[in-house]
């Protein structure tokens, strides 16, 4: 079925399931149990940057201005760095050495407390969960402490302590502040025990760019080769060397470099907290394959995110305004955020006072407010940059406007080989500017109220709105001689441009007029039954259109909560996608100084409630948004053909009914 809608467990004997059969993991247990949802199981080098980024963060901090790793012969790492040192004196709770607790307990860090009292006001650590996962896929793990006149150590084996505390002063003339940490990762929870030196030198020059007047020094026991890092360019010097490695010709105008930090005494800047903002440089090439590197809090983010969304975002808004101001674009050209970004390559390092990250190995950012807040300050520098420099200004807007050209010529190349004969698109479409089938998207939404939130908040270049009145005909034993007589599936099938069955039950998807189709419902039972009843239509009578991945389920917030000012964090507007995430959210404000019921929480009844700008931003919004891809799962058509009988049948009633009395419970929605 619908792999990414539904998880179905199929347990074989309901006599086995018993009180007996609910098992607790406790400590670490869960990473050894399911090390995958933790980190990345190829090879160890991500537990080995969750000790490096420790170490990067108090040199973020200010404290300690190197940082060194060792590769023993004996296939062990050990990360040293001259920061503070991990406080080793009893926690007032859990009555433990505080690097004890580090090292043994997920969700225990100093990183939560991101006000102006917290230890690491800006840092890559949310969740405490770092270095314990270290710990729990490693044999063996030591720890070295230098802090308050004390050198302490303590000892690790499979996550457990083996090795208490000892703590002596240390020796005059020895290192007086800092941790070394040495790992032995166990090579059962890897696909291969040896960590990439390519990938680990690239990770080490990165903290190096990114730490100005920070040295990082890698050294290989077996070669006795010692590598360092320095930089003194900064972000410049580093796009410069990457860019050469790559054989790139000088760029087309000099790199457009800058940083912006907010002050909140800044008109404007007050919604952020201080210090939030970044650095970047971007260089614009005509060939090759661009260089794109982003970080927040030193934080590689291979991913991507909306930091990346927002330095997009900016760089078009400026060169989209000087074109503009300058009139340079020819008549009948209209220009996109790609035009501008294709051939741009950059570093871009945000700061990001309490970032939310995509899972924990953090390769994406999610944080919505950081596409306003990098948009806002490249915008503002480009805008100066440009008009200061117009004749660079002019290069780049040649080459964005060829570009744009080009994309449109390819646009216009497959329109010629659709069909003449195309039908009369449905009166309540409301459709988007642009025939790029790969970036257009269209909306079936529920309700002619929401279907008008949707029009005045979508972004009319790539996005289209059809609004559908009422349910849809369930359509699992609908004969398709008759489909067309519904008006919602005549509608919808115009609308996109595929026949439900073509000839020979060949599938034509020539005239597909949007890459991504968009279920958006009500966030309740009545939205959830429109989307099973326009899923079933896609699954049975468009079935390419869900192998290919063309269909996709909107997931829109059923809360919001007005949260206030705390700490450096100014008043914020979350949302909530259930009752799980906004209990994670009530939690996540208390832990940062809020009194329970100094929030306030609104509960939306329908999209139709929803502001434009509410729906663009949690809904409609690429940057922001969850939208959730719907995929063909592991049963067989057979399997999946019977299963969807007995839901959708209207002969099965009965079958339903006793399927759900006797394995509802075993459905677990994976949304």
């Amino acid at each position: 079925m619908w792999q990414a809608k539904l998880v179905i467990s199929m347990s074989t004997s309901k006599e086995n399931y018993s009180e007996s059969s609910i098992k607790v993991l406790k400590g670490l247990e869960p990473v050894k149990q399911r090390p995958g949802m933790y980190t990345r199981t190829d090879n160890p080098l991500h537990i080995i940057q969750e000790v490096i980024d420790n170490a990067s963060d108090e040199a973020l901090g200010g404290h300690g201005k190197e940082i060194s790793l060792v590769m023993h012969v004996d296939g062990s790492i050990s990360v040293e760095d001259f920061g503070r040192g991990i406080p080793v004196g009893m926690h007032p709770d859990e009555k433990k050495p505080v690097v004890e607790i580090v090292f043994t307990q997920l969700h225990a860090g100093g990183k939560f407390e991101k006000g102006s009292a917290g230890a690491y006001a800006f840092s890559g650590g949310l969740h405490g969960v770092g270095v314990s996962v270290t710990n729990a896929l490693s044999k063996r793990l030591e720890v070295e402490v230098c802090r308050d006149k004390l050198f302490s150590t303590l000892a690790f084996e499979n996550g457990f302590l083996v090795e208490n505390i000892q703590s002596k002063a240390i020796v005059k003339g020895t290192k007086t502040n800092g941790t070394r940490v040495r790992v032995w990762p166990d090579p059962k929870y890897f696909d291969s025990p040896l960590i990439p030196l390519s990938e680990l030198q690239r990770l080490l020059r990165s903290k190096a760019v990114l730490l100005p007047g920070v040295k990082v020094n890698l050294t290989i026991e077996k070669n006795n080769e010692t590598q360092s890092w320095f930089y003194e360019k900064g972000l410049r010097g580093y796009l410069d060397e990457a860019m050469a490695q790559l054989g790139h010709t000088e760029p087309l105008i000099p790199p457009f470099e800058g940083e912006h930090f907010a002050q909140p005494d800044i008109v404007g800047e007050e919604s952020f907290a201080q210090g939030e903002g970044a650095s970047w440089v971007v260089a614009w090439t005509e060939f090759g394959t661009p260089v794109r590197e982003s970080y927040v809090n030193l934080i590689p983010t291979t991913a991507g995110g909306t930091h990346e969304s927002g330095l997009r975002e900016g760089l078009f808004n400026a060169v989209k305004s000087f074109i503009e101001m300058h009139a340079l674009l020819p008549k009948g050209v209209k220009l996109m955020p790609e035009d501008v970004f294709t051939r741009a390559s950059f570093v871009l390092s945000a700061k990001v006072l309490d970032p939310q990250f995509q899972g924990q190995i953090k390769e994406r950012l999610n944080s919505r407010d950081a596409v306003r807040l990098v948009s806002g300050f490249v915008k503002s520098a480009l805008d100066l940059w440009l008009n200061e420099h117009v004749d660079f200004g002019k290069k780049l807007a040649d080459l964005v406007i060829k570009q744009a050209q080009a994309r449109t010529k390819a646009g216009q190349k497959v329109e010629k080989k659709k069909s003449s004969g195309v039908a009369v698109l449905p009166g309540k479409l409301t459709d988007c500017e642009s025939e790029d089938i790969i970036i257009n998207e269209i909306f079936l939404v529920e309700g002619d109220s929401a279907g008008g939130s949707a029009k005045m908040g979508r972004n009319k270049e790539y996005q289209a709105i059809l609004p559908l009145r009422g349910k849809v005909l369930n359509t699992w034993e609908a004969d398709r001689d008759r489909l067309f007589a519904n008006n919602e599936v005549h509608d919808i099938s115009v609308a996109i441009g595929v026949d439900p069955h073509s000839v020979n039950d060949e599938p034509d998807l020539s005239n597909l007029r949007y890459g991504k189709i968009c279920i958006l419902s009500d966030a309740d039972v009545d939205g959830s039954h429109i989307q099973v009843l326009l899923l079933t239509l896609f699954y049975k009578h468009f079935p390419k259109l869900v192998e290919r991945g063309h269909i996709y389920v909107a997931r829109p917030p059923l809360f919001r909560v007005d949260a206030p000012a705390r700490g450096k964090k100014p008043a914020q507007k979350i949302y909530a996608l259930d009752h799980p995430e906004l209990k994670n959210i009530e939690d996540k404000l208390v832990k940062e100084g809020l009194k329970l019921g100094s929030w306030q929480i609104s509960r939306f009844k329908g999209l139709g409630e929803m502001s434009p700008e509410q729906l663009w931003e949690t809904t409609l919004n690429p940057d922001t948004r969850r939208l959730l891809p719907i995929l063909t799962g592991s049963l067989g058509l057979q399997e999946t053909n019977k299963m969807m009988d007995m839901l959708m049948g209207k002969s099965e009633s009965s079958a339903r009914r006793s399927w759900l009395e006797e394995r509802g419970n075993e459905v677990e929605a994976d949304i």
